[in-house]
């Protein structure tokens, strides 16, 4: 199963899951390794990023629901300023 998930989801479904009072995360153009100690969930409202891993290299844009998988060991490579909403479970 892939670490790196990215799906298009519907207003209901943004609404349905309590998107828009998640905190929200910004990142200028930059270049950085992460590792995920919990599973995250986020909606890109802004920007677009290369997620390079293991796996393969994800590229994410606006409108992208993202979730990163607890175990995922990356190199974010942000292409345009990101903003987008985010929830570690």
């Amino acid at each position: 199963m892939s670490k790196v998930i990215i799906e298009k989801l519907s207003n209901d479904e943004i609404s349905k899951k309590g998107i828009k009072q998640w905190p929200i995360w910004e990142k200028e153009v930059s270049k950085f390794d992460w590792f995920y100690d919990s599973e995250e969930e986020c909606l890109f409202l802004e920007g677009e990023v290369e997620v390079n891993t293991p796996e393969g290299v994800f590229t994410i844009k606006t409108g992208d629901f993202v979730t990163f998988k607890t175990g995922l060991k990356c190199t974010w490579d942000v292409k345009k300023p990101v903003r987008k909403h985010y929830n570690f479970k």
